[in-house]
């Protein structure tokens, strides 16, 4: 499957017609806040409960998800039994490059991610975003060069907001 154009408002709303419980994380998070730094993935943290996994399943399959930089021919299930055995996928999908993270480097996963999320609402989505101080944890974690430059936005961010009245 070639890459779709980038369209995380078609991933967020396939998850959320399929009753998938998630928050979104990473880049778009983000964005989401006011970073001006550019993505090209939808990245959430999903629950792992066996009902939520059947779910994401459903909507994974809806968005034709293939696994991203894996060999065509390997093998791969795309079902709850498969998201169930691991925990981080990429995938690239008839909205761009969609990852799902069970538990993210950096939090406490899904359940505590979930109680300090902020939810945003545009463009008809109500969606929960992670906290700005749980993405710059995750950010952190994950240590790369770029995430170490978005632990700085992100920063700059938190306190621009808390500045505000």
């Amino acid at each position: 499957m070639t890459s779709a154009p980038f369209d995380p408002l078609r991933a967020l709303r396939t998850l959320q017609r399929h009753d998938v419980r998630f928050v979104v994380i990473g880049g778009l998070g983000a964005r989401l806040y006011g970073s001006p730094s550019v993505t090209n993935d939808t990245d959430v943290c999903y629950q792992r409960s066996p009902e939520n996994l059947e779910r994401l399943a459903a909507a994974l399959r809806q968005l034709h998800a293939e696994l991203r930089g894996a060999d065509r021919d390997a093998p791969f299930q795309l079902d709850a039994t498969t998201l169930a055995a691991g925990d981080h996928f990429t995938f690239v999908t008839d909205a761009g490059n969609l990852d799902i993270l069970g538990t993210p480097a950096g939090v406490g996963g899904f359940d505590a991610l979930e109680r300090e999320a902020k939810v945003f609402r545009f463009d008809g989505l109500t969606v929960p975003v992670a906290s700005i101080d749980d993405l710059i944890s995750m950010k952190r974690a994950a240590g790369r060069p770029k995430d170490l430059i978005e632990v700085e936005v992100l920063g700059a961010l938190r306190d621009e907001i808390a500045r505000r009245p």
